[in-house]
């Protein structure tokens, strides 16, 4: 009931959408007789804030076609190099990076939002590495035929990346995927992988949720697993590829992350309001832009969501050494010579001051040389990974990293994709 209810609301919204699009044009139509008015420019304002916020959404594109390097601008390659049911792993490089430039998989969230709300991640990294990076299909477009996908699943997935990107590789976790990253890199060490990372940098992770909760930890210990299960969780209705299938619909994860901080999302609307209202296109744009990222969400699988809600946020399984993957416990302690950089957030509202930082204390094996710590400060939960400080202060501490540990040149890739 719960996906068939959000069906029609999404189509009665759509068609409020298109029409108040098509007003807002005729009051801004200088053939109008009173296009221009204050009344007027007020109104057509109101309608194209409320169009924008109604209109329907697809998958993004990463849209990255040029990157500047040291004053000189170079074409950007983008392509697809493997294909999964859940999940592709996609390429990014360009003409200006030698031929040994360091190989980078980052691993987006597989939380209600494209990957591509990493854009920015990407096209800083891109600068100095050939990026990888995950992109996460939409639950509800995987046929049921293509079985479940649970945290074994997504470790695996990062396992077999990390395979085809080759010996010598640093991968990248940003938010919640720092748990599977950093379980997929004790798996490999534990198994002597030799495609197993050469550093990890964990970004915003909630590796130990007991560290500073948040609102998102507290709504998530505050309610049991069968809660969770019983009431956010539905099926795909029938016209969509994966029907049947049980997901955490995006649309929930949207309200939920959105409900956190509604006053904020308010002034963001009436400011989007009185920019139109002034002319100023150029900020009316940016604000805009952000939210038809932010609103662009897709479907979780259900077994994915809720062994997440269990092992992460409930029974603390990482950080307590009980994490188990296709029937053996998760060994933190056999990561030894991967080098690991935690990277938080002052301002972070998702993931508390000393989550991710956990990661440094729990590895026994690591040398306190391959251990780094960073805290951004005045900086929020996206602001780790996108936007000024991101590129000017955050990512330079990352190209560090990764230079001080890089080891060019070590053998080929492998074809093989677990």
């Amino acid at each position: 009931m719960l996906y068939k209810a959000y069906e029609i609301q999404r189509s009665l919204l759509n068609a409020g959408s298109a029409m108040a699009a098509m007003a807002a044009d005729v009051l801004n139509d200088p053939r109008y007789p009173f296009a221009g008015n204050a009344a007027s420019q007020a109104m057509a304002s109101a309608l194209d804030v409320f169009a924008h916020a109604a209109a329907p959404r697809g998958k993004p594109a990463f849209g990255i076609k040029t990157v500047q390097v040291d004053g000189n601008a170079h074409a950007v390659v983008e392509t697809t190099v493997v294909h999964r049911p859940f999940g592709d792993l996609k390429k990014f490089t360009h003409d200006g990076l030698p031929e040994d430039a360091p190989r980078l998989l980052i691993v987006a969230p597989m939380s209600g939002h494209y990957a591509t709300l990493l854009r920015g991640t990407v096209e800083r990294m891109l600068e100095r590495h050939v990026v990888y990076i995950t992109d996460w299909a939409d639950a509800k477009l995987v046929p049921v035929a293509e079985g479940r996908f649970d945290l074994d699943d997504y470790i695996d997935y990062l396992i077999g990346f990390l395979e085809y990107v080759g010996p010598g590789a640093h991968m990248m976790a940003v938010c919640q995927p720092s748990v599977p990253a950093f379980a997929a890199t004790a798996v490999m060490a534990k198994a002597g992988h030799p495609c197993r990372p050469v550093t990890l940098t964990m970004m915003g992770g909630p590796i130990d949720t007991r560290e500073s909760p948040t609102a998102v930890n507290d709504h998530a210990i505050t309610k049991s697993y069968v809660w969770f299960k019983h009431n956010v969780i539905t099926d795909v209705p029938v016209n969509y590829p994966g029907a049947g299938r049980k997901v955490y619909p995006g649309f929930v994860q949207l309200a939920s992350f959105m409900s956190m901080n509604l006053g904020s999302h308010m002034m963001s609307h009436y400011g989007l309001f009185k920019h139109m209202v002034q002319g100023d296109g150029e900020s009316a744009d940016a604000t805009k832009k952000f939210y038809d990222e932010y609103r662009s969400v897709c479907d979780m699988a259900a077994e994915f969501y809720l062994q997440t809600v269990d092992v992460v946020f409930q029974t603390h399984a990482l950080p307590k050494g009980e994490l188990v993957h296709r029937g053996h416990v998760v060994d933190l302690g056999a990561i030894t010579d991967t080098a690991i950089l935690c990277i938080e957030g002052e301002r972070d509202d998702i993931s508390g001051i000393g989550q991710t930082r956990a990661a440094l204390k729990v590895t026994p094996g690591v040398p306190e040389a391959l251990k780094k710590y960073h805290l951004a400060p005045e900086v929020g939960h996206y602001g780790i990974f996108n936007g000024t400080r991101w590129r000017s202060s955050i990512a330079p501490v990352v190209d560090e990293w990764i230079a001080r540990h890089d080891r060019r040149g070590q053998g080929s890739k492998l074809t093989a994709v677990a």
